[in-house]
């Protein structure tokens, strides 16, 4: 399921048939390791892949960059001193388009056992999302949240190679639905992956080490989800 606030059927348009050659829409995607496509090592993860689907039909969707922003370890805290310096570096004209794809929180709800608390407070995630908002709407009206996928518990509570911490997906949908409820607030895009994965058998979507990030079929279901959004909900490339 998609929650597209402010956006029904009749206001967004069709498919073109083909974009014109000469608009050019750059394409961020911000996160943590899972973004950057970490232990997919034959495809890259989910943003490659979209990636190499704008360059294949380029004719019909037109010449598009698509950014890998993901950095390994990444929280919404992290994020927000790089987020304005990176867009900055990459766009070369003012009046171009931009689309701004978040996929970041898991780091966010790691939790601390002696500490008894998690990486990032659950308040201060909040007003990290919604300061997340506000900076992407100096540059885009186009903004996307992909809501975090779950873990294999038996494997990260706690996690094999540091007992003091943990992933657990109690936390996990404690931020995905911080997530949802600001994007709501603010009618920004905000694309469930969460369910679509708990339905589908998720532990064979996970790397078999770690029980974290995605594997080759995990990264190609985000992708699959993302690009029926981007094309069919969003009509973003029309």
């Amino acid at each position: 399921m998609v929650i597209t606030p402010g956006c029904g059927p009749g206001e967004v348009g069709s498919i073109p048939t083909c974009r014109p050659f000469n608009k050019k829409m750059r394409i961020f995607c911000f996160g943590d390791s899972i973004t950057y496509g970490k232990w997919d090592a034959k495809h890259c993860g989910w943003v490659q892949r979209l990636r190499r689907f704008l360059d294949k039909n380029w004719e019909i969707y037109g010449d598009n960059l698509v950014y890998n922003l993901g950095v390994s370890g990444d929280t919404t805290k992290n994020l927000l001193t790089r987020f304005e310096f990176e867009i900055e570096q990459r766009l070369k004209e003012e009046k171009e388009e931009v689309l701004i794809i978040f996929d970041i929180g898991i780091n966010d709800s790691l939790f601390f056992l002696k500490e008894n608390k998690n990486n990032v407070p659950a308040e201060e995630f909040k007003n990290n999302i919604q300061k997340l908002i506000k900076l992407a709407k100096k540059f885009s009206s186009k903004i996307i949240f992909i809501e975090q996928t779950p873990v294999d518990e038996e494997k990260t509570v706690p996690l094999l190679w540091d007992s003091n911490k943990v992933y657990k997906n109690e936390f996990i949908e404690k931020y995905n639905k911080v997530i949802k409820e600001i994007c709501l607030q603010n009618k920004v895009y905000f694309v469930e992956v969460y369910k679509e994965f708990k339905n589908s058998n998720y532990k064979n979507l996970l790397d078999e080490d770690d029980g974290i990030h995605l594997n080759e079929k995990g990264h190609q279901k985000v992708f699959e989800i993302v690009k029926d959004f981007l094309i069919n909900k969003l009509h973003v490339f029309g």
